[in-house]
């Protein structure tokens, strides 16, 4: 920060008393921080509870948190995996998928409401649900929103949320139930 008003103020008696309270140039480089930011739903990793964060490298994939989930090592940290995570609990949450598209909404599916009776439904992914909002998707067109994390306390009531995060947590709550009864 004292580099930055340094070259604001560069040139412009007014400010020669406060660069004279600057502190020194280093000769060194400036150490860039990078960003505290956890992601929820799930138990960090123990490097993660620690203060020290490290710089991001531009030219590598960002992972999320390690996942109790076996077919899927890290959580997701975009609406990509959000999908890819929705098509592997598919048949656990109950949906039939019979499309999926680029446009809003993203998937057009089939749920079951009564023994021999299904209903279809229209259900957007999002990694955030308030993203919903922020795209400026119609309310009206869409029935289920699912993501990884539901942020959206005005969403509204006729649209059902599934936050995959819950449903995991959930899962890994009754497995370890199970293992428990066994």
């Amino acid at each position: 920060m004292p580099e930055a008003f340094r070259n604001f103020a560069k040139g412009k008696r007014e400010w020669a008393d406060v660069i004279a309270l600057l502190p020194q140039r280093t000769t060194r480089p400036p150490v860039r921080r990078a960003r505290r930011q956890l992601t929820g739903g799930g138990p960090a990793p123990a490097a993660a509870a620690r203060k020290t964060w490290h710089v991001r490298l531009r030219d590598r994939p960002i992972y999320g948190n390690p996942s109790p989930f076996q077919w899927l090592r890290h959580e997701p940290t975009n609406e990509q995996g959000v999908v890819f995570l929705f098509g592997m609990l598919v048949k656990e949450l109950g949906y039939w998928v019979q499309n999926v598209q680029k446009g809003f909404p993203d998937c057009e599916a089939l749920r079951q409401i009564a023994p021999g009776h299904w209903q279809r439904i229209s259900i957007e992914f999002e990694f955030e649900s308030r993203n919903f909002r922020d795209h400026g998707h119609a309310a009206d067109r869409c029935d289920v929103i699912v993501c990884w994390r539901h942020n959206w306390p005005d969403c509204p009531r006729r649209i059902e949320v599934v936050e995959l995060s819950r449903v995991i947590e959930s899962m890994q709550k009754a497995e370890n139930t199970q293992s428990l009864r066994s």
